[in-house]
């Protein structure tokens, strides 16, 4: 009998959703619930087996969502009980100190998810609330969390120490966590084998560039650094993010205009990045905003791009050698035009581009550099749900999880 993992993502006002097949590595069924608590009203879609489903209809709540998703299942097909179903996964953002591995999602499990929302406000809280939700329509169904932390608590002390005064540090858990960790882990796995190299003492970039964007060194598949830090805020420029920014910005804005917490916490999150530059988070409208003559948007992007290439050079001394620069999520995978000024920028090392590679659409792992590159330059598209479900399948096959949790406590 097959086996499934049903694999969510809750957001703020959002749940994205995928029912994996854990023998063939594939989506079978997945969905998007849009504008939950939203004055406008909600959007379902629900696609399975080549047909869209969409619903337009209030969502007054996540509990609400989700009964709604699972109603999806038993109408729109597969029905969850004969597909096999052993788990639901849950992403979350943010496992600080406490989550170097999954968890299962006990009930002080979700309570330490949700006291952790003091570091990742906009995904922690949202998350423990859809963590509950399906729990509670799901009661017989182990439920687990995978932390975008946790690739990242490997990394050593000089990176994830910040120089700031050690007992307040120690005090508030104040370090570099970083995020996106499972998609940095997942397609960091695959490039050697693309490359042809051992993974042993192989040295490389990973650059998960969408609206939220960070850069990962990593030696024989373990982290050596990272771009985000106590929050998604620091690193690289973003959608609506400022990235890395002097501290004393704060401090300026909050004698001079006045601002409070939530104002520059809104200003540095939702307000900033590529939007602040030039209205649009979305790099499609940036690149049609400068084949208008958009003098604002040609500088945001070579802001957008000089910030990555500052990462690429910084850790390729880090790494004290480099193998593979490698491309993945939503700019990423499908913007040619970034990865062409990144790379074209590092020419005078010898990494060379080729590009025709680059400019092909493909939705396969591929190498876009030339045999000759000093480099390789890969494009690997991510799959966090894909790792989601194989942690889940370790769990359900181990009956427990690190922290003592049972499998058992859940049937």
């Amino acid at each position: 009998m097959a086996q499934t993992v049903l694999v969510v993502n809750a957001g703020s006002s959002s749940i994205k959703y995928q029912l994996v097949d854990l023998e063939t590595s594939q989506a079978i069924a997945s969905g998007l619930v849009e504008a939950i608590k939203e004055p406008v009203g909600g959007h379902y879609q629900h696609v399975y087996n080549g047909e869209k489903h969409d619903v337009h209809e209030p969502i007054p709540d996540f509990h609400t969502g989700f009964k709604r998703v699972l109603g999806f299942f038993d109408e729109f097909g597969p029905n969850l009980k004969d597909s096999g179903i052993i788990a639901v996964g849950h992403r979350v953002v943010q496992g600080g100190w406490l989550f170097p591995q999954p968890a299962l999602a006990t009930k002080k499990v979700v309570q330490d998810v949700k006291d952790l929302a003091v570091m990742a406000p906009l995904h922690n809280g949202p998350e423990a609330v859809g963590i509950e939700a399906m729990k509670d329509l799901l009661p017989d169904v182990p439920q687990y969390i995978v932390f975008d932390s946790s690739f990242f608590f490997q990394l050593p002390p000089e990176a994830k120490t910040y120089a700031l005064n050690k007992d307040v540090a120690e005090k508030y858990h104040i370090e570099r966590y970083g995020a996106h960790g499972t998609s940095h882990e997942y397609v960091g796995s695959l490039v050697p084998g693309l490359v042809g190299k051992p993974a042993e003492g192989f040295k490389q970039i990973v650059l998960h560039i969408g609206n939220g964007a960070s850069a990962s060194a990593q030696i024989s598949g373990k982290p050596i650094d990272t771009s985000m830090g106590l929050t998604p805020l620091e690193g690289l420029v973003m959608g609506g993010r400022t990235g890395d920014i002097d501290p004393a910005v704060v401090f300026h804005l909050i004698r001079n205009a006045h601002m409070d917490v939530d104002e520059l916490d809104d200003l540095f999150n939702h307000k900033s990045g590529m939007t602040g530059l030039t209205g649009y988070g979305d790099l499609r409208e940036v690149h049609k905003l400068i084949e208008q003559g958009n003098k604002d948007a040609k500088l945001a992007l070579d802001i957008y791009v000089h910030r990555i290439v500052h990462y690429i050079g910084a850790y390729w001394a880090e790494l004290g050698g480099l193998d593979a620069i490698t491309f993945t999520a939503g700019v990423g995978e499908h913007d040619e035009i970034v990865r062409a000024k990144a790379i074209k920028a590092l020419e005078p090392f010898g990494v060379k581009l080729d590009e025709e590679k680059n400019n092909a659409h493909s939705s396969e792992p591929r190498i876009i550099s030339t045999p000759d590159s000093k480099v390789a330059v890969c494009v690997i598209p991510t799959n966090e749900e894909l790792a989601i479900a194989r942690k889940g399948l370790a769990l359900v096959k181990a009956g427990e999880d690190s922290y003592g949790n049972k499998v058992a406590d859940f049937q």
